[in-house]
């Protein structure tokens, strides 16, 4: 498995592109913004996006999917949870004095549980409410090395998901993670929505909000 993450947008989303090392198809995950920047990322890795897909509905997620799109062709997947959250994008972005194109509309809507395959590799939708309804996670497991999971807004380094913005849960959220996220593998690469990696096994310990020391177990 080939992939390579950069920041995004105007909040610094990271954005991945996951790779099939024989066939060069590839997923695009969270293209938040600068749409240039990650189709250049694609051709730099010589590959060709068989989807698109959203780990949640927020605007600095979804800024660049409509140009994205335009330039591949590749369907767009989101979870149905936050299909009106994305249809939302430019009244979103108004807020943060933004301007926004309306959204790709999308392919596929999601629930939870399917496998994306692209090339001989499969990302499994692990559904992950808590940063929003239709918050999810794309785990991988790829033929040799650690398994990547690509976790949006609802696990990070140190840290989680804020559950103050509509439809957010913090109880949700809490049980996603520790009944979901980590049930997988320790040695599973996390690439939050934001900021640095880190890994299961990591948050697992450590986390000051989820993790065994703060909540005894």
């Amino acid at each position: 498995m080939l992939r390579n993450s950069v920041a995004v947008g105007p909040v610094g989303c990271n954005c991945s592109v996951v790779v099939c090392p024989v066939t060069r198809e590839a997923l695009i995950v969270d293209p938040g913004g600068d749409a240039e920047k990650v189709l250049a990322l694609l051709a730099m890795m010589g590959a060709r996006a068989v989807g698109i897909v959203h780990t949640h509905g927020h605007f600095d997620h979804i800024l660049g999917t409509r140009e994205v799109a335009a330039a591949t062709g590749a369907p767009v997947s989101i979870h149905g949870g936050d299909l009106d959250l994305y249809r939302g994008l430019v009244r979103q972005a108004r807020y943060f004095d933004l301007a926004a194109e309306e959204p790709t509309e999308p392919t596929q809507i999601l629930a939870g549980g399917e496998m994306l395959s692209f090339g001989r590799l499969h990302a499994r939708v692990l559904h992950t409410p808590g940063h929003t309804p239709g918050s999810m996670g794309l785990y991988i497991e790829p033929t040799s090395g650690a398994p990547l999971l690509l976790a949006g807004d609802t696990l990070f380094a140190d840290g989680i998901g804020r559950t103050d913005f509509p439809g957010g849960s913090f109880k949700q959220i809490l049980r996603s993670i520790r009944d979901t996220l980590f049930a997988l593998p320790d040695e599973t690469v996390v690439v939050p929505g934001h900021g640095p990696e880190t890994t299961i096994g990591e948050e697992r310990e450590h986390n000051p909000h989820v993790g065994r020391l703060v909540s005894g177990g």
